[in-house]
């Protein structure tokens, strides 16, 4: 048993669309859509919501609701997908919780949750084939937002360097309900990280939007008042944000301060990609070990070190799909991640 999965490559097909009198009137989804057979209004949808399509060349309009307006110039960047064939793989893992529905599992540091281009096998859906085949029953093919993706039982993820536990479904139905819960954010999630960086306040708040950087595409980017002024304004004014940008609202709190740098406690009431290295990379309090978002000489100490980020998905709490009870499990700092806190604790001692 085998699956084919349709994963996003680096490579772009690239549009430029002018609308006229003809189109006037029109969302801007469906008259791309229109004109473009290969782009359904949905894959159109996916690419404004993650800021694949620009207006006038530039993104200072919000387009999920736009209206065309004869003279309009779209541009439209379409990520390329290539298929990949997952087979099942007999990998450990460590699984905190389980019954017919879910499986509540701890994701060990440097485990990728499903194949990509240069990580082809070895990832927990291929663990997860394999389990599915060994209990003779069919994974459900959970397909993506974009419909390019088919991810057997996969809910949501957590970064390859990112440790900690993570939930998957079983059948049909407990996706679909536990895809609700965390579309709703009505998921507990809580993370523990180490941080770049002094704190004067206990804890506090992060509240900015996230979005794709359209300089890097593996990367995010937080809304930047000073770099986005006038993306900010539209913000403020009409409460509708930029496109290709989400609400993110990440709570943080000091639970210890060693020297330069503290560990903290941070639960999400978004889950936007990449959200807590995004929004403290955004105040200037990295995620140690960070070579994505950290500061250039903290990525190449990383790579001397071979080092990665001390970031770990400690809480994870939500309601059964078929029984609606309340289940949270939590999981202990991995060995890795305690030994750097102890060495950290002992350079400030000495």
């Amino acid at each position: 048993m085998s699956e084919e999965l349709f994963i996003e490559t680096d490579e772009r097909s690239e549009y430029d669309l002018l609308f006229t009198e003809g189109d006037e009137g029109k969302r801007i989804d469906a008259a791309i859509a229109e004109r473009l057979p290969q782009i359904s209004r949905s894959r159109a949808q996916y690419l404004i919501e993650e800021g694949f399509i620009t207006l006038n060349g530039g993104a200072s309009t919000p387009l999920k609701s736009r209206r065309i307006k004869p003279g309009d110039v779209v541009h439209i960047t379409d990520p390329v997908s290539v298929a990949l064939r997952a087979e099942p793989e007999d990998i450990a893992l460590t699984v905190v919780y389980e019954d017919d529905d879910l499986m509540v599992i701890e994701k060990p540091k440097g485990l990728v949750v499903h194949p990509a281009p240069g990580n082809e096998t070895g990832t927990l859906v291929n663990a997860l084939l394999y389990r599915a085949r060994e209990d003779n029953r069919k994974p459900p093919l959970t397909d993506g937002a974009d419909q390019h993706s088919l991810r057997p039982g996969i809910v949501h993820r957590i970064d390859k360097n990112t440790s900690g536990l993570l939930v998957t479904a079983k059948t049909a139905f407990a996706h679909v309900e536990l895809a609700r819960q965390f579309s709703e954010h009505s998921i507990e999630r809580e993370y523990a990280a180490i941080a770049v960086g002094r704190f004067k306040d206990d804890e506090g708040v992060i509240n900015v939007p996230t979005g794709r950087d359209p300089a890097d595409r593996k990367k995010q980017r937080a809304l930047d008042v000073r770099r986005d002024g006038s993306l900010a304004a539209i913000h403020a004014a009409d409460g509708e944000l930029p496109h290709g940008f989400r609400r993110a609202v990440t709570r943080w709190r000091v639970e210890e301060l060693i020297g330069d740098y503290a560990l903290l406690a941070l639960r999400l009431e978004t889950g936007r990609t990449h959200q807590i290295r995004v929004h403290l990379a955004h105040i200037g309090r990295p995620v140690l070990g960070d070579d994505l978002y950290g500061p250039a000489r903290m990525v190449e100490s990383n790579r001397r070190k071979g080092e990665s980020q001390y970031l770990h998905a400690r809480t994870l709490g939500f309601a059964h799909p078929r029984t609606g009870e309340y289940m949270e499990f939590t999981s202990l700092l991995p060995e890795h991640f305690e030994k750097k806190l102890e060495t950290l604790r002992k350079a400030v001692r000495a």
